[in-house]
């Protein structure tokens, strides 16, 4: 799917008032979507706000330096945005992922339009600009940037930075094709410093991360001749080691690290019960089949769901799942 860019350009230009959010437990391609797009639109002179339905993990705080990015329920209320005139949704194209923003999807007289690169989607009632192709959303926005004849900034391409090379990983994945390369280097020449970028992602981690981790990678198991790797964390690992949800975030692409594997799954189990599925596949099983069967989406590398239960009652049906589509 081809993004219609002169209909998005137009219709930025017809409106003023503009709300952005994006996904539950947002990552840095949500968050730095959602940052740059602000840029971009307050450079034309929009009235932008930011409002997500989880706050901004502690450990990506760094992109968000003047805090503009707002979170339901903690100062903000649904009625406190009926004066939006768009509402973008980035990174997620799901009801799921929406979780408390959803009720603001539903209720908001706001055109609504989205603005992604995931291969799976539902019915949101807003218009889809959408290229499946993009690495990231941080790509599209600084494509959108061009089509607006709007200069990149640092503060427009640092967080568009972020969410690219976190998204793949940082540029090790299939999907950092030459033209993301390409992007990468207006990015820079515009002000982002990768190794600063690198350094607040990956060179901040706190005592309880590092544990949280060696925990979840010695519950490391493989099977189907060393091709499947998966893995857990469970809730008395957080309160054990005192990490937070967000430290989990990446695990997932160590066990692609193994010699031989081909497809690894991290399953987290979430305070209010429950397991947060990640699938990652560096073969031709497509991950987003997969989390489709547990009522999630993604890619066909790189996808999440959420399933019931506990996790003796879940593991059994999730590998179940993903042995057939190996197979």
């Amino acid at each position: 799917m081809s993004i219609d860019w002169p209909a998005l350009v137009a219709l930025i230009g017809a409106h003023e008032r503009f709300l952005l959010t994006s996904h539950i437990r947002p990552d840095c391609d949500a968050l730095g979507s959602e940052l740059g797009m602000m840029g971009v639109l307050e450079s034309l002179g929009k009235d932008v706000r930011i409002v997500n339905g989880h706050p901004t993990p502690p450990n990506l705080a760094f992109i968000d330096p003047d805090l503009r990015i707002e979170t339901l329920g903690q100062g903000v209320e649904v009625a406190d945005l009926d004066d939006r005139e768009v509402m973008m949704i980035l990174d997620t194209s799901a009801w799921a992922q929406l979780g408390p923003m959803g009720e603001v999807v539903k209720a908001t007289p706001a055109k609504k339009l989205i603005f992604d690169h995931h291969v799976s989607e539902d019915d949101l009632g807003a218009a889809l600009y959408k290229n499946t192709t993009a690495e990231a959303t941080g790509r599209l926005v600084a494509e959108l940037a061009e089509h607006l004849h709007v200069p990149l900034t640092p503060a427009i391409a640092t967080p568009l930075f972020a969410a690219v090379a976190t998204d793949t990983g940082w540029f090790r994945f299939p999907s950092a094709s030459p033209s993301c390369y390409e992007y990468m280097a207006k990015l820079i020449t515009a002000g982002a410093s990768p190794p600063a970028i690198y350094a607040a992602l990956y060179e901040q981690d706190t005592v309880g991360r590092v544990k949280l981790r060696g925990r979840i990678l010695a519950n490391i198991e493989v099977e189907l001749d060393g091709r499947l790797a998966y893995t857990f964390a469970l809730k008395e690992d957080f309160t054990e080691t005192g990490a937070l949800p967000s430290d989990t975030e990446d695990v997932v692409n160590m066990l692609l690290g193994i010699a031989g594997v081909e497809v690894a799954v991290i399953m987290v189990e979430q305070a209010t019960g429950g397991f947060k599925l990640s699938f990652r596949s560096q073969c031709e099983l497509n991950c987003s089949e997969v989390a489709g069967l547990f009522g999630g989406g993604g890619h066909r590398a790189a996808a999440g769901a959420f399933i019931e239960g506990s996790l003796s009652e879940a593991q059994p049906v999730v590998l179940d799942g993903v042995r057939k589509a190996m197979r």
